[in-house]
């Protein structure tokens, strides 16, 4: 009687925990993700060496590196995805305090590299970046706002998670960092559409950040500097975007082949935030494309279980993680194709970056982690027995 009225459940009492995991778990986005940092460390392969010749090391430092950081990675990815919902949780909340403390004092004792945007911490051996690390506890901590506030006598959990939102779009503009702050809004509006926002609300907000970004462009010269560059009717080919541009025409449909691409000579960032440009020019269009489907099918795969998701909790925090996911690779490569305006913002499981991999790679284990079968029913079950 229980399975007529909840469904099968596909966990059976006493299963050891990796058979359990094995079998709960969506494996073809696993599948994904191993491919799309499979392609990483291919386009890394050709990025990378001039960038170690500059800097006076071995021709593939970075790629050995990028691997380090990729199966630390995978490793927090497989931790984070065996765990219950609840627990992903607990440790979101304390990962999420520590990251937004770092935050804080990122101006203070960060440094920007010479680039201009105070965003990492300086270790000597390597850097961290806190806002790589915010965005997944961020979703995870807002999602249990939402959710508590559609409970009986809860809290105003909704408004509790946008005064957060705005603190930490705040913080991000300091350094500056608007990419981050766009993002970290798009999470936020996109969880708050699902939990029952009015259209005329996030109409409103949509009109705010508009005000918003005015501001910054009238008051922030490195805001103001990538928009006009954005809307600028000519490219300067000596920018970063003038050579990927330049180099996702010379790709074509199949590339000039593995080593023969110029644009990781010219572009300092050619192994992280424009690393799409070096496969479009060495691998081709066909290559982009497999890149993109591998990001909409981990994306629409995770959306599509989650509309089955019975809990609010799970189907917030799950949604967000997705769309995050998904609005990352997008703007990433949006900006390399010049639909964007610049933002420095890596592709997941794909640029080369400490920080960028490892923070990918949680919020993927938690995304696997609220994506998992459980024993219940589908959402659609409950609202028949409720006619």
């Amino acid at each position: 009687m229980t399975e007529m009225v909840y469904g099968a459940a596909p966990i059976r009492s006493g299963d050891p925990i990796l058979p359990r995991w094995w079998r709960t778990i969506d494996r073809w986005s696993m599948a994904f993700v191993l491919g799309l940092f499979g392609m990483g460390l291919l386009l890394g392969f050709a990025a990378s060496p001039p960038l170690a010749e500059k800097n006076g090391f071995e021709p593939f430092h970075y790629v050995t590196r990028q691997a380090v950081f990729g199966a630390a990675a995978l490793i927090a990815m497989a931790i984070t995805s065996m765990m219950m919902p609840v627990v992903v949780r607990r440790l979101a909340v304390l990962g999420f305090l520590a990251a937004f403390v770092a935050l804080i004092f990122l101006p203070v004792f960060g440094t920007d590299f010479g680039k201009g945007a105070v965003r990492w911490y300086s270790l000597g051996f390597a850097s961290v970046q806190p806002s790589e690390f915010l965005k997944p506890g961020f979703i995870v901590v807002a999602a249990w706002f939402m959710a508590a506030a559609g409970e009986i006598g809860g809290p105003p959990g909704r408004t509790y998670s946008f005064f957060l939102a705005m603190t930490i779009c705040a913080l991000l503009a300091l350094q500056p960092d608007f990419g981050q702050a766009c993002l970290v809004m798009f999470s936020w509006g996109v969880m708050y559409f699902v939990a029952g926002a009015p259209i005329a609300l996030l109409v409103g907000l949509g009109m705010l950040a508009i005000l918003a970004g005015s501001i910054a462009y009238s008051g922030s010269e490195h805001f103001a500097r990538r928009i006009d560059g954005f809307l600028s009717p000519d490219v300067d080919p000596t920018t970063q975007l003038g050579y990927a541009t330049n180099a996702i025409r010379e790709g074509g449909f199949f590339g000039v082949g593995l080593g023969e691409g110029q644009v990781k000579w010219s572009l300092p960032d050619a192994h992280t935030d424009f690393i799409i440009a070096v496969a479009a020019e060495e691998y081709g269009l066909i290559c982009v494309l497999v890149i993109i489907v591998l990001y909409a099918a981990i994306v629409v795969r995770s959306l599509t279980r989650l509309m089955k998701e019975r809990d609010p909790f799970i189907r917030l925090a799950g949604t967000g993680l997705a769309c995050a996911f998904g609005v990352q690779a997008m703007i990433n490569m949006g900006v390399a194709v010049r639909l964007l305006p610049a933002k420095g913002m890596t592709l997941p499981f794909v640029s080369y970056g400490g920080s960028s991999i490892i923070a990918s790679g949680i919020a993927m284990g938690m995304l696997l982690a609220f994506t998992r079968t459980r024993p219940q029913g589908e959402i659609s079950d409950l609202l028949g027995r409720g006619r």
